[in-house]
């Protein structure tokens, strides 16, 4: 998300997919940009499990850049390009509701601050979204019962958009083409996986640190009803329609949404 030429061209591969008739959903995420934003306002970026700690200073941070900045860009370009697109996080109209998260570690609960686990999708407003033609922008921001707000990973997020909306595939977009049996070996990529596989090798600690919510994400979305997922890199020209990396597949009809 931080190469721009990348960026256009994935954005420009989803107008295309709205135009005959695909009718992608975009959920976003923006840690780097979070990350550059917390330096500059002297602010320490800690990492649990892979999910962000998130205290009432960090909220702010991340709420300003994923709905003010990342979301709104995403939905100019997108408009720019020819489609109709609109932004829904927790500044205009939240389409995720949530949870408090805690993790586990050696038998004691490890409390994340403001970071919550999704819950809910307000699916019939994507729902009537996509049926208008237009994208929806999804920041990973939810709320809880009481109103609160919650940082959310975005990889899981998108999973439980995928599981509510019954979504033909999600394709997760990454830096890193799909999974590798060594993380530093390129050459090491697996073109397919079995969930038994998948497992053993979070097991084994090949499956680790941002790749773990990655894949968690696509058991998910294959668990309620996905046909396939894919974990692509972005980088790579046109990769999104081709959907040639990781993929796991599971047994489903035909659907029409990705």
């Amino acid at each position: 998300m931080d190469d721009e030429s990348a960026m256009a061209n994935i954005l420009t591969d989803i107008v295309f997919m709205n135009t005959v008739g695909m009718r992608p959903v975009i959920v976003h995420g923006g840690g780097k940009a979070i990350n550059n934003a917390m330096e500059k306002r002297g602010l320490e970026v800690q990492f649990v499990q892979g999910r962000r700690y998130t205290d009432q200073r960090t909220l702010t941070v991340v709420e300003h850049v994923l709905c003010n900045e990342i979301n709104r860009q995403i939905v100019t370009t997108i408009e720019a390009l020819g489609s109709s697109a609109m932004g829904l996080h927790t500044l205009s109209s939240s389409v995720l509701f949530g949870e408090k998260l805690f993790l586990e570690e050696e038998g004691r609960k490890i409390d994340l601050g403001f970071v919550g686990r999704v819950t809910g999708v307000n699916g019939k407003l994507l729902e009537l979204l996509c049926g208008a033609d237009t994208i929806p922008v999804i920041a990973p921001l939810a709320r809880d019962k009481t109103g609160a707000k919650l940082n959310c990973n975005a990889d899981t997020a998108a999973g439980e958009v995928a599981a509510a909306l019954k979504a033909e595939k999600l394709v997760v977009v990454s830096d890193t083409h799909g999974i590798r049996r060594d993380p530093k070996d390129p050459a090491t990529m697996i073109p397919n996986l079995t969930e038994a596989e998948i497992k053993q090798m979070v097991a084994d600690g090949i499956i680790s640190a941002g790749m773990l919510p990655k894949v968690e994400a696509c058991l998910r979305a294959l668990d309620a009803g996905v046909t396939r997922t894919h974990i692509i890199d972005g980088k790579i020209p046109h990769a999104l329609p081709v959907w040639d990396s990781a993929r796991f597949d599971r047994g489903g009809r035909s659907r029409r949404r990705h």
